[in-house]
């Protein structure tokens, strides 16, 4: 089978350090990296350049750019080589290029979020649903966490009953953002134009863990926000209540706000699951393969060990490292998908699911508010 033409739209950090080393360890017998689309000629030339150091490619990508008449974006989906395209820009800016690359016919791999809220998220969805799901055009959302082994090794672990049914769980994440981060110097970032921040940027990330591993759905939060950083506007904190579906529930902290870095260092950052027979918790972790520190997701789970008469005598535990792949994999998923081998991973509507629980958690000061309800 030929390699799928692909095509990168946008040319920011993330298309730099995450999906040009994607398409390399996916490798060139699956997908061809063909052009590269940002506004601006210098940026999209400065990536090419770098796929063409990265990917060990004999020439650059073709580079496209809007003020290029003959070579702007109508001009590369028009390409009936490139089969599928990446979309790695802002939040707000994703949703219309979404349209039109499905309507030129193209597979689309959309970066996370899905939207920049609920109600915008769902009328993309609906229209894809409605009008090109049919054709067999695939769409999916880039969030990497659905895709990481670890966390992935969890879920079953989980699913296997390996620490019985879930009652409760937390998950913790401290940021420190710093004005001088790579992250924060974006200007899309740096004054946001959606709700949420870095909570809907960043914060989506976690609530996709929980939904993976977790055996029910999201039904109903409780929370407050808070803006304590100016600069991180509009709000850079969420601390929530939630219960799932089968009536388990949950503590949620996000913050990107921590004082100093020793807060963030010091949080115990990571997800507990607690089950009737055990727990397992996930955390990241960084491993020394030689001289060379690999960064990764460590998976503790922990088994009661009870006798015939029920009486606990003590319990095992084991670990499970995963380096992270997470990116890498959404990208063999999603071309596994283009080729009629679906996973069921990266769907826009569990996408949508963690803009709800980001939504709600910005909306409902101290207000429960049904998730099911908000994404229906």
């Amino acid at each position: 089978m030929a390699p799928t033409g692909i095509a990168i739209l946008g040319s920011g950090i993330f298309a730099k350090e995450a999906h040009l080393p994607a398409i390399a360890a996916v490798g060139s017998s699956v997908v061809t990296l063909k052009a590269i689309y940002s506004r601006s000629e210098k940026s999209a030339a400065g990536l090419a350049a770098d796929a063409q150091s990265a990917l060990k490619l004999d020439s650059k990508p073709d580079v496209y750019y809007d003020a290029a008449p003959n070579a702007n974006l109508d001009a590369l989906l028009a390409r009936p080589d490139i089969v599928a395209v990446i979309v790695v820009l802002p939040i707000t800016t994703q949703p219309d290029i979404i349209r039109k690359a499905l309507a030129a016919g193209k597979h689309i791999l959309s970066e996370k979020p899905v939207a920049k809220d609920v109600a915008s998220g769902l009328k993309l969805i609906e229209e894809y649903e409605k009008q090109y799901k049919a054709k067999g055009l695939i769409w999916r959302v880039a969030e990497n966490f659905e895709a990481e082994s670890g966390y992935q090794a969890a879920a079953r672990a989980i699913k296997e009953g390996k620490i019985g049914k879930v009652i409760f769980y937390n998950a913790r994440v401290v940021n420190y953002i710093d004005q001088s981060s790579k992250w924060y110097n974006t200007p899309w970032r740096t004054i946001p134009d959606y709700q949420g921040g870095f909570l809907l940027d960043g914060g989506v990330h976690t609530i996709a863990a929980l939904r993976t591993m977790l055996p029910s759905s999201f039904k109903t939060l409780s929370g407050f926000a808070s803006l304590n950083k100016d600069w991180l506007a509009p709000h850079d904190t969420i601390n929530a209540v939630v219960q799932s579906a089968d009536g388990s529930h949950g503590i949620v902290e996000l913050t990107f706000a921590a004082p100093t870095t020793s807060r963030s260092e010091r949080a115990f950052n990571g997800i507990t699951i607690t089950g009737t027979d055990g727990w397992l918790s996930v955390n990241q972790v960084k491993v020394i393969d030689g001289s060379r520190p690999v960064g990764g997701l460590r998976v503790t789970v922990v088994t009661a060990k009870r006798d015939k008469d029920g009486k606990d005598i003590g319990e095992t535990e084991e670990i499970i490292d995963k380096e992270t792949d997470g990116v890498p994999n959404e990208l063999r998923y999603f071309i596994d998908a283009i080729g009629g081998s679906d996973n069921g991973l990266g769907t826009a509507r569990g996408a949508l699911q963690d803009v709800a629980f980001i939504q709600a958690g910005l909306t409902s000061n101290g207000t429960p508010i049904n998730l099911e309800k908000l994404v229906s």
